[in-house]
């Protein structure tokens, strides 16, 4: 089984693909720290869905990133996750 990390690196190698994740950069960038806070805490997406009081297609639907959440929401997700949110504007 390939890993996150691995799988990124390779799916960046094609140039349509970097274009279009260099276009989603913030929204990207927030979904990995997501994914990679949930998997080194060892939680699957049901069980940090069960955390949060919702359930597990939402959290999947976040991680895809076809899910637009409330600043309310991932306040929750990064609670669930022994995280802090953190918003900027530069």
């Amino acid at each position: 089984m390939i890993n996150y990390k691995d799988l990124k690196t390779r799916l960046l190698k094609d140039k349509a693909v970097k274009t279009a994740y260099n276009n989603l950069g913030p929204e990207f960038a927030l979904v990995e720290m997501i994914i990679e806070k949930r998997l080194k805490q060892g939680l699957t997406q049901q069980q940090l869905a069960k955390k949060i009081g919702s359930k597990q297609p939402v959290i999947s639907r976040l991680e895809q990133g076809t899910y637009n959440p409330s600043i309310k929401f991932l306040t929750r997700v990064a609670e669930a996750l022994d995280a802090k949110l953190t918003v900027s504007i530069s």
